[in-house]
């Protein structure tokens, strides 16, 4: 209990010792709590839900990111290959459209790799220009071979020929098988995220 005079909340030095307070500053004062508490992790199943939600916004962002880049290269991929196989009714390849598509394929590559590292996958360490340059066109090698696999099948099995029938194959459905692989193998292989930026932490209030 405080002394007769003494304002409520102060202690004196006699107190203040006896209660095992140092006494690096002057006395009388009033004794604070000033104890730096580190923040509280939230509960775990809240953390696991905060880390799934970023993993899929980041998913999400890189999705229509790589899906823009897609776009421009799918463009240009249509464009050289129907150029090479129709232009002026009879294109320098009109016997040879996987020849056709091949060149296609590469051309598109080169402007997809750019746009992918400069925007798509930006953020993400560099681990060699070299490396991902080789990796970047094995995987494509990949991809590319996929869509040949479709046109293949339908001008050498189905016998089906023609633009409808070649974009169909080449461009629709072995297109998009191809960049879901690619799409897949960028992320895990070329440009791979280990550990990537810190995961921001959910802290309770």
């Amino acid at each position: 209990m405080p002394t007769t005079g003494q304002p409520a909340g102060l202690v004196t030095e006699a107190q203040a010792s006896d209660a095992g307070i140092g006494t690096a500053v002057p006395y009388p004062c009033r004794v604070l709590d000033t104890a730096i508490r580190p923040p509280q992790r939230a509960p775990a199943p809240v953390h696991t839900a905060f880390r799934l939600w970023y993993q899929l916004h980041q998913l999400i962002r890189e999705s229509l990111k790589f899906a823009t880049v897609g776009s421009v290269g799918f463009v240009i991929d249509i464009a050289v290959f129907n150029a090479l196989l129709y232009s002026g009714g009879e294109g320098p390849l009109q016997h040879k459209p996987l020849t056709a598509k091949t060149i296609s394929v590469l051309v598109a590559t080169l402007v997809t790799y750019t746009g992918n590292r400069v925007w798509t996958f930006r953020h993400r360490a560099r681990r060699g220009v070299a490396r991902e340059y080789a990796l970047f066109f094995l995987l494509n090698g990949v991809g590319l071979g996929i869509a040949l696999a479709c046109l293949g099948f339908s001008r050498y099995v189905l016998g089906l020929s023609g633009p409808l029938a070649d974009n169909l194959a080449a461009n629709v459905i072995g297109l998009s098988l191809g960049t879901l692989f690619r799409f897949w193998s960028y992320r895990r292989w070329v440009f791979p995220d280990p550990g990537g930026r810190p995961l921001p932490q959910a802290v309770s209030t």
